[in-house]
């Protein structure tokens, strides 16, 4: 891209004055218009230029020797003979830890049967999976033991996607089509956005970003100009060009948190089958919900929570505790690890009749 446009016409100037024009002016006819000086870029555009150069290389300089490849081979059936048939992917992931934790991707390393990590300076590692979450799309392995005392594992400062705002400079790094530590740099387009894992949960406060994405970038990291990691580059829109999304490192954060604690995340179950769906504007109104829709129950299962709790087919779930739910996301959200064993009240319209449930929800499997 040319940065001084304007140098483009700075081969045209204007032709020196001829005799015969010199002529002119001295018996008074008017003089040639003087030349126009070709555009130039100013000290100002030249150092603002700068300062963001110094900006990206300064964060590529501080992040990239964390980030690495990742190999993935994964079982997908049986040969004629018997033999086991293996698919290879793969992804990105950054070390955060220095004793070999790596965050990437929960869909780059799901029910692998083995992988493998090229480090930046090109080594090739094992690598086993500590923790993976399908409803965050996140995952933590880590770098066998026997190797996680050799020298360059260097591990990314984590930054706060709190403090995040629309407009401000990041910088994606990650491995697309298996080109390592390939870098794009762009802004935050916008925050709070919710992205669909695909376990089919809604991954919430995702950062929106247009800096380039493609496959392969999945798991790498999102950082800002300070070199911090403030998200994880997670997904894109294919048929669009700069639509790319990273989930904000604070919910990474408390993700891999319960990962390393326990393997996995805990989460609330209560066995309904359901879709959003309105509520009529009289029963709104009627009722005082906070809401205009709500979760209708499309089926219920044996022996479960909801099949306790007196639940029934078509009734339309608007509140859990007081927490509105106007459809199946909200009833995804308030369903966290802190029900599980918890009586709760749950609100449900059944016909125009509103009813306080009372329901113990378990710990999904």
């Amino acid at each position: 891209m040319d940065l001084e446009v304007g140098n483009v016409f700075s081969a045209l100037s204007a032709y020196p004055a001829s005799a015969n024009q010199t002529e002119s002016k001295a018996w008074g006819e008017e003089s040639p218009r003087e030349a126009v000086p070709a555009a130039s870029s100013s000290p100002d555009d030249d150092s603002l230029l700068d300062a963001y150069s110094r900006a990206v290389t300064g964060a590529v300089g501080r992040v990239s020797p964390s980030v690495v490849n990742i190999e993935v081979h994964q079982a997908v059936g049986s040969t004629r003979s018997g033999e086991p048939r293996e698919r290879r992917g793969g992804g990105s992931g950054f070390v955060f830890t220095p004793d070999g934790l790596i965050l990437t991707n929960s869909h780059v390393v799901h029910d692998a049967r083995r992988i493998e990590v090229t480090l930046a300076d090109g080594r090739r590692m094992p690598a086993s999976v500590i923790g993976d979450d399908p409803a965050s799309d996140l995952a933590v392995i880590r770098i066998d033991e026997a190797r996680v005392d050799e020298p360059g594992l260097t591990a990314v400062a984590l930054g706060d996607s709190q403090q995040l705002r629309v407009g401000q400079l990041v910088v994606a790094i990650g491995n697309p089509y298996g080109f390592q530590s390939t870098v794009t740099a762009g802004v935050v387009s916008a925050l709070g956005r919710s992205l669909r894992s695909y376990s089919g949960r809604l991954i919430d406060d995702v950062i929106q970003t247009d800096a380039a994405l493609n496959p392969g970038n999945s798991g790498g990291p999102l950082v800002d100009s300070a070199g911090r990691v403030v998200g994880v580059n997670t997904a894109t829109i294919l048929p669009a060009q700069g639509i790319c999304f990273a989930i904000g490192i604070n919910t990474a954060k408390f993700v891999a948190s319960r990962l390393l604690r326990d393997g996995r995340i805990r989460r609330s179950f209560i066995g309904v089958s359901a879709q959003t769906v309105p509520v009529h504007r009289r029963v709104v109104r009627f009722y005082d919900l906070a809401k205009e829709s709500g979760a209708l129950v499309l089926s219920v299962e044996e022996n479960s929570p909801a099949k306790r709790a007196g639940l029934r087919d078509g009734d339309i779930i608007v509140a859990l505790e007081d927490k509105p739910v106007a459809g199946v996301d909200d009833l995804h959200r308030v369903l966290t690890d802190v029900r599980v064993g918890v009586s709760s009240s749950l609100t449900v319209l059944r016909r125009t009749e509103k009813l306080e449930l009372k329901i113990v929800p378990e710990e999904a499997k």
